[in-house]
């Protein structure tokens, strides 16, 4: 498992497209070189005074369709070839919903549970200063992600405010709304996931209120999507976190475990209810259920244990869940997948939401946000559809079609300089 390379997962989904769209490679070879990597080394001062060294990075995969977008993760495990992954799926992702923008992602080495406070805000702090050169509100829009939220958001946005020596809200998104943050985005991905299983569902003309869901991962997204799809009338039937999972087929009381996990450092394996049986992540994506919602890292659902998923619909909340392995064991059985470049981009749609009201310096209510969010999203479920009939292909295949397609057609009007 450890040579599991997601980058060369993300070439042979784009090679896939290229040959149903029969483009040449002319035609496409741009999209799988990323435009630019920074790797930096930056010490930080920890609070017992000692120094301590970590490693960053921040990729740029494609500028063609506008500046790129992507999150800031702090992970122990991130490397370049996971963050080149991510940074080439926000580039299809906001080709697919139709955004103008394109992709990018950062990361930064570090177990964030093992540094206190005042050492995460220091490590940011250092870490934007170290990629500020190649950031911008026109350039390059970091946001959250995995072990990232809002206040180290607003400790980016100050940090490269300080440098340019006035504020400038628009170089990140997922900020708190008092420095200029937007409305709904930090359900934003959680509920662009509900809707896209909402739509699928109705696509399949299948009832939510008789159906089951199990939800991998109850961060951010994963907590939001079990909130909204519950709230719809699907059962939850059970979740997990990093310390394993919880099932009750009766289903969960979701309110009760959210308010649980709202305080920090509360994980699941502490969470006590009556009727609650426990298991692993691995066995919870094995359970018997109607829909599963994998909302943690990628590379979860891979060739040993994708024979042994019983979902007939899977919905990916986390970015490259799925290895192409796997998604050929999956199409083979015929389960449907939705992939992450369409089924999780209602994030970066309310985080494009974002950098247009701090440019234009407005503000725009939850409402008008949610109604905008599901119009765009609707609209780009359709379209995918729509080809997936049309064409006879997997879901994923006919998302990638219609974005290599776009970024194919913006590359050659823009052509080559010099």
């Amino acid at each position: 498992m450890s040579t599991y390379n997601p980058y060369e997962n993300v070439i042979a989904v784009i090679r896939d497209a290229a040959a149903r769209l029969e483009l040449e490679e002319s035609d496409y070879i741009a999209t799988m070189y990323p435009e630019r990597e920074l790797k930096v080394s930056f010490p930080v001062r920890m609070d017992d005074d000692s120094v301590k060294m970590f490693e960053g990075y921040r990729v740029q995969h494609s500028s063609s369709r506008g500046p790129c977008k992507g999150g800031i993760r702090f992970h122990p495990d991130s490397d370049e070839n996971e963050v080149k992954a991510l940074a080439a799926w926000m580039t299809f992702k906001c080709a697919v919903v139709g955004i103008p923008y394109g992709g990018a992602k950062g990361a930064v080495k570090v177990d964030p549970s093992k540094l206190s406070h005042r050492e995460l805000e220091r490590l940011t702090r250092r870490f934007t200063a170290m990629i500020a050169p190649i950031l911008g509100p026109e350039r390059d829009i970091p946001a959250p992600d995995v072990n990232t939220n809002g206040e180290i958001m607003g400790w980016i946005m100050d940090t490269y405010s300080m440098l340019k020596g006035y504020a400038i809200p628009g170089v990140v998104t997922g900020k708190p709304l008092d420095i200029g943050g937007s409305l709904g985005r930090p359900e934003a991905t959680g509920r662009g996931v509900m809707i896209t299983t909402r739509e699928i569902l109705k696509k399949l003309n299948i009832q939510p209120e008789n159906q089951r869901v199990v939800i991998q991962g109850m961060g951010n997204v994963g907590s939001v999507t079990a909130k909204l799809v519950s709230e719809m009338g699907i059962k939850v039937i059970a979740v997990s976190d990093v310390s394993g999972g919880i099932q009750n087929d009766e289903g969960l009381d979701i309110p009760d475990i959210l308010r649980f996990l709202s305080t920090r450092g509360n994980l699941l394996k502490d969470y006590k209810k009556e009727g609650l049986k426990r298991l692993s992540n691995q066995e919870l994506l094995a359970l018997d259920t109607d829909i599963l919602i994998p909302a943690a890292l990628e590379n979860q659902i891979n060739e040993s244990n994708a024979a042994d998923i019983k979902a007939k619909l899977i919905v990916e909340a986390a970015n490259g869940p799925t290895t192409i392995g796997a998604d050929k064991i999956l199409d083979e059985r015929g389960i449907i997948v939705v992939p992450d470049i369409l089924a999780n981009a209602g994030g970066v749609v309310v985080s494009y939401f974002e950098w247009v009201q701090n440019i234009q310096s407005l503000m725009w209510d939850e409402d008008e946000i949610n109604q905008t969010l599901n119009r765009i999203m609707c609209k780009a479920i359709d379209t995918v559809y729509e080809n997936h009939l049309e064409k006879k292909s997997s879901l994923r295949a006919s998302a990638y079609m219609i974005a290599l397609k776009k970024l194919v057609t913006a590359k050659k009007i823009r052509g080559i300089f010099p």
